[in-house]
């Protein structure tokens, strides 16, 4: 072994005229295109479209027979037409409540601790929840109608850890007192990549910024960003009206 892995080093290196030049090769080889004739493009194209066609049947057929009905037996209960692309990763005692249409757009990952015997994490009608989504659930997390929660969100009821460093360090739970239900009200958008700390409530039709930190409520339809975020925009619609009001109107015809 030791003898390929020095061959491979001096290949690397181009030591002398025989290994720069296989070095040159790989070079060449790994930059290369396979010549695409035009006679072709047809075929490779369709081969490019069945591509995708067998990787979405496939997992279409495995979420439909497999994923999603041992996530429904896992849920105290789940409403109709749940769209779910991988299996959702649940460790811990939580109840799960899910409403109708609602859409799981990638790995979504669910734990609760052992502090409240009857953690619960509702999400509701029409939510759409991204790609790498985690909730921390220890007493109660809410997602209502028609949220839209971006890709890489956290949501956290509680820090995890006790404040106290020496009950941390006895690796004792938080208290009950330091764990604080989390809220995202209907229509609200939370960016890819934020986190929603524990006690926060996300007001209705609030935007949550991408990579924001919420350590405290945002108020409904206003705009938030930063870490930490703050309010930088207290009524999205005044601001869409506005910009509605400026575009001028031509007759048609």
């Amino acid at each position: 072994m030791a003898v390929f892995e020095e061959i491979a080093l001096k290949i690397r290196r181009g030591d002398g005229w025989f290994f720069g030049a296989l070095r040159r090769i790989a070079k060449r080889m790994l930059r290369s295109n396979l010549p695409l004739p035009s006679f072709l493009r047809t075929f490779y194209r369709g081969l490019y479209h069945l591509h995708f066609l067998v990787i979405y049947a496939v997992r279409w057929t495995v979420n439909y027979f497999y994923c999603e009905p041992a996530f429904r037996s896992r849920c105290t209960s789940v409403g109709k037409n749940l769209h779910l692309w991988l299996m959702p990763d649940v460790a811990g005692h939580a109840d799960i409540i899910i409403g109708d249409n609602v859409n799981i757009f990638g790995h979504l990952g669910v734990t609760s601790g052992r502090v409240i015997d009857k953690p619960r994490l509702i999400i509701k009608d029409r939510a759409d929840i991204g790609h790498m989504v985690f909730i921390g659930v220890n007493k109660e997390v809410v997602i209502e109608e028609d949220v839209n929660i971006a890709s890489y969100v956290r949501i956290l009821d509680s820090d995890a850890h006790p404040r106290d460093p020496e009950l941390r360090a006895a690796d004792l739970p938080p208290s009950p007192d330091e764990i604080k239900p989390v809220r995202i009200c209907r229509r609200a958008w939370i960016g890819q990549g934020s986190y929603i700390m524990k006690g926060v409530t996300v007001g209705e039709g609030a935007v949550v910024g991408a990579n924001s930190v919420v350590v405290t409520d945002v108020p409904p339809f206003a705009v938030a960003i930063g870490n930490p975020a703050r309010v930088i925009v207290k009524d999205v619609r005044t601001t869409v009206s506005h910009q509605n009001s400026t575009v001028p109107v031509t007759s048609p015809g």
